[in-house]
């Protein structure tokens, strides 16, 4: 294994975009990294300052695509269509987590150890958190899913989801918000497939300073683990 496609999703982060990519291209990983950067329809100037920062950084191979705003979702399934790395990580646009957690992230996966991580918030001494009800909602998302699998992770919900490529292009995604992670987080479990969890620091930002999940998308989350529990689906070829 020799590149890691890191996809990173964009909507309205014309303020913090550049920084998340000055701490990529700082921090050291093992591998050669793949930065795939899917504008979801940003209504601020985010595109053009990927645009130039890209071409003021050409030595980081930044892949821009721009569409129509469809949420996270369908910015993450346009990335993965799009990665050639052999390992895939998911990145937000913003300042919430710390690109120097990747190599701790695909360790698992170079070792042998797994196909799938999942950067655990909950596993380190992160302190701070958006709001009690953010906590509150991530705690129960993740809950649902372990009673209904009869699994145990402690952070379903989190942005540093981490696979082998050519795993995760064969799962079908159907979700198009954030209703895209605890569908995928299914679907792996279905298929019989363990997800390890590795401790990952964690900054959260407040709906004030762009946060843009809210509790609709919590009782969606739960709604997608009760679905895809018994929903029959087809990987793909």
């Amino acid at each position: 294994m020799d590149k890691l496609s890191i996809l990173m999703p964009a909507y309205n982060e014309e303020k913090t975009i550049h920084l998340i990519l000055n701490k990529i291209r700082d921090c050291n990983v093992s591998l050669k990294k793949e930065i795939i950067i899917v504008d979801d329809g940003s209504r601020d100037n985010s595109y053009e300052v990927i645009q130039e920062y890209a071409k003021n950084n050409p030595e980081l191979g930044i892949k821009v695509f721009k569409k129509e705003n469809g949420g996270k979702g369908s910015a993450v399934k346009y990335a993965i269509k799009e990665a050639t790395g052999d390992i895939c990580i998911v990145q937000d646009a913003d300042l919430e987590y710390d690109p120097c957690d990747y190599q701790a992230c695909i360790d698992p996966i170079l070792n042998g150890k797994t196909n799938v991580v999942y950067g655990s918030r909950r596993l380190k001494n992160n302190v701070q958190y958006s709001g009690l009800s953010f906590f509150l909602g991530g705690l129960l998302v993740t809950l649902v899913g372990n009673i209904l699998f009869f699994k145990w992770i402690t952070d379903e919900p989190t942005c540093y989801k981490t696979f082998k490529t050519d795993l995760i292009k064969k799962i079908p995604i159907e979700g198009n918000h954030f209703e895209w992670e605890p569908e995928v987080t299914a679907k792996l479990w279905r298929i019989g497939e363990t997800i390890l969890e590795v401790p990952i620091n964690y900054y959260p930002r407040t709906v004030a300073e762009g946060k843009h999940i809210n509790w609709k998308d919590g009782v969606e989350a739960v709604w997608t683990f009760l679905k895809w529990r018994f929903k029959s689906f087809k990987l793909i070829n």
